[in-house]
């Protein structure tokens, strides 16, 4: 026998941290919502990711969504119920070079226009305040609103909270076929059929292929972080940690591990492995900025599969082809502070067909020619 077609408002494919931010804030605005995922919410690249919560060092036009998205990190306890071990350590852009240096500087006075305050440092001033950085480093741009935390504890919260607050969180529940009748999209999903009126597509490195289907084809491909964390050391490291240019990061934990990233990992699209040979030569590069990692045991080296677009901006915002059809996803690396104010942004575009937030940037047409 059939089972009956549940009837929805929104259903969000995918249950990474942007699904979920989208379906908590739609649930806690009384829209009924469908939250799928194949696996486990969480458990890909929003779990695994490096846990960087920054706003500095990102592209101008993603800078209005960060500063929405940061103010909500400050209510995280409030949102989801727990602080997912977050903490405001100010993130510390390393430079190398005279050129590093003057291109943190050319960067402040772009943070600036959107009111993010940076403090650049070199010389005697910048060795006095960190006698832990090695040689390697010149100078620095120090954003003190910045920070990190947990994935591991904050992206599946965020589905726990959608859960509490009503929406229908379905996990092990692969979408099978997923089509728009000219009114309402019609999906399977398991053995249960759906009928929604909005679709967000948010499946992260698989969005692509749901795109596709609804004519939205997204030049992305996958990409694997290399991460790793050492056994716990003596606490030195007060600041989350970049470099101009990119290659490294690293930051810290109270329990006194250092969690290290840098270079990229193997995967077949699906599935990630680190690369022993990455770890091997960025740790090198690591311990050059930070000497006290010299001797420092690695325990566990890990990656996740995330979807990079050519621009490295994200695709969020309407499908012109489809109508009610929405897309979040191709963060590049860079999603795990944006994405509860995506989730806003999002809910804002169901309820009220518009966002003050701008997305111009990061239209999923960019990259055809589809007329506005």
């Amino acid at each position: 026998m059939n089972r009956p077609m549940r009837q929805y408002d929104v259903a969000v494919v995918g249950g990474g941290l942007v699904g979920s931010s989208a379906a908590l804030a739609l649930a806690r605005r009384g829209i009924r919502v469908l939250l799928i995922e194949r696996r486990y919410c969480g458990a890909q690249a929003s779990g695994v990711n490096y846990g960087g919560v920054r706003c500095q060092g990102r592209a101008a036009e993603q800078l209005p969504l960060a500063l929405r998205a940061r103010r909500i990190w400050d209510r995280l306890g409030e949102r989801i119920g727990i602080d997912g071990e977050f903490v405001v350590s100010g993130h510390l852009r390393l430079a190398r070079s005279e050129a590093d240096l003057e291109g943190l500087e050319a960067y402040a006075q772009i943070a600036a226009e959107h009111g993010l305050s940076l403090q650049l440092m070199s010389g005697t001033a910048f060795r006095r305040r960190y006698p832990w950085l090695g040689a390697a480093a010149v100078g620095g741009s120090l954003c003190s609103s910045d920070g990190h935390a947990n994935p591991r504890l904050v992206s599946p919260a965020f589905a726990r909270a959608a859960r509490e607050a009503g929406a229908d969180v379905r996990e092990l529940t692969a979408l099978e076929h997923a089509e728009h009748d000219g009114n309402r999209f019609l999906l399977r999903a398991g053995e249960q059929t759906y009928a929604v009126d909005w679709l967000i597509n948010a499946a992260g490195a698989w969005a692509g292929t749901l795109a596709e289907r609804f004519g939205d084809a997204v030049p992305m491909k996958p990409i694997y972080p290399n991460m790793w964390v050492t056994e716990p050391l003596p606490y030195f490291l007060e600041h989350n940690l970049g470099v101009f240019g990119g290659g490294i990061y690293a930051r810290q934990v109270a329990r006194g591990n250092c969690v290290i990233g840098g270079g990229r990992g193997h995967g077949d699209g699906d599935f990630a492995r680190p690369s022993s040979d990455t770890t091997r030569a960025v740790m090198r590069d690591a311990c050059a900025l930070l000497p006290a990692l010299r001797d420092a045991l690695l325990i566990r080296t890990w990656s996740g599969v995330e979807g990079c677009t050519p621009d490295h901006n994200p695709i969020i915002g309407a499908s012109r082809r489809v109508p009610r059809l929405l897309h979040a996803f191709g963060f590049s690396g860079g999603g795990f502070l944006l994405a509860p104010g995506v989730g806003e942004v999002l809910a804002d575009l169901v309820i009220d067909g518009a966002t003050e937030t701008p997305l111009d940037a990061f239209d999923v047409n960019r990259f055809s020619a589809v007329p506005a």
